[in-house]
């Protein structure tokens, strides 16, 4: 379980602490909340009172969403949360930080159950275990005068339950659970607990060695590479060999009219 240390604070039903700093990455804050509409949602709220970056977790969302305005299903005892920070970086660094988010999921996965085999990562924000998906991650940021203002970071991983797939476009990959595939039982605070500091630790490589380190680190995590792929925009569909994520994170393609970059789309098997 969670230590904790001193409360700072008490808003309402929430509980605000500075965790110890052996166990807690330095600098960061943490909101832990019963029952919210989304954790993203209040992190918006929170982010122009922050001192520093603030993880926000809820037990229970009533109003939780994902990627392009999907619903995010989350039963009873599954991970939901937000790192909300004010980053004052321009939005291609800020989006990094899907890749630097998804390498830290990796970390606690591996963190809380021992293992690396199972796990993978899906472009652009995805984890996978066992080719199921169990967690996913959704950037958003407010800009003023060409910077990013704040950044949210959420979260969610399917620890104790996976959603009804029925629920799922054609071709999306299953949802599957920590639980079910691992037998790992992991409390929410529990999983934060191994999140935060594999989080922290990945942010402070970015920050001090730059994107490559965090691209390599990625690609060789990355499902699927080497194999054909489909992405899926708003304008159409692209198929093509996935061979690399390039220095801006875009995923690069090998189609039969050559190479394509492509920044934005969802990845079919």
């Amino acid at each position: 379980m969670l230590r904790s240390g001193a409360p700072t604070f008490v808003p309402g039903n929430a509980t605000v602490t500075r965790p110890f700093a052996n166990d807690w990455p330095d600098g960061y804050d943490r909101v832990v909340l019963p029952r919210v509409d989304s954790t993203m949602a209040e992190a918006a709220r929170r982010a122009p009172d922050l001192r520093g970056p603030t993880w926000v977790m809820a037990l229970e969302q009533t109003d939780a969403r994902g990627r392009r305005g999907r619903t995010w299903v989350g039963p009873s005892g599954n991970f939901a949360a937000t790192l909300v920070t004010r980053p004052s970086l321009g939005a291609e660094q800020a989006a990094l930080r899907s890749f630097v988010a998804a390498l830290a999921l990796y970390d606690a996965f591996v963190a809380v159950t021992g293992r690396t085999d199972p796990f993978s990562l899906k472009w652009p924000n995805d984890v996978l275990l066992n080719g199921g998906k169990v967690a996913g991650i959704l950037l958003e940021s407010a800009a003023q005068g060409g910077q990013v203002s704040f950044l949210s970071i959420g979260i969610g991983v399917n620890l104790a339950d996976a959603p009804n797939p029925s629920r799922l476009e054609q071709g999306a990959v299953r949802p599957v659970s920590l639980l079910g595939e691992t037998g790992a039982a992991v409390t929410p605070e529990e999983f934060l607990h191994a999140l935060a500091p594999a989080y922290a630790r990945q942010e402070a490589q970015l920050t001090t060695f730059g994107f490559a380190p965090i691209r390599e680190a990625w690609l060789a995590r990355a499902a699927r590479i080497g194999e054909t792929v489909v992405a899926r925009m708003a304008s159409g569909e692209v198929s093509g060999i996935f061979e690399t994520i390039d220095a801006t994170g875009n995923i690069v393609l090998a189609t039969p009219n050559g190479k394509r970059s492509i920044a934005a789309a969802d990845i079919f098997f």
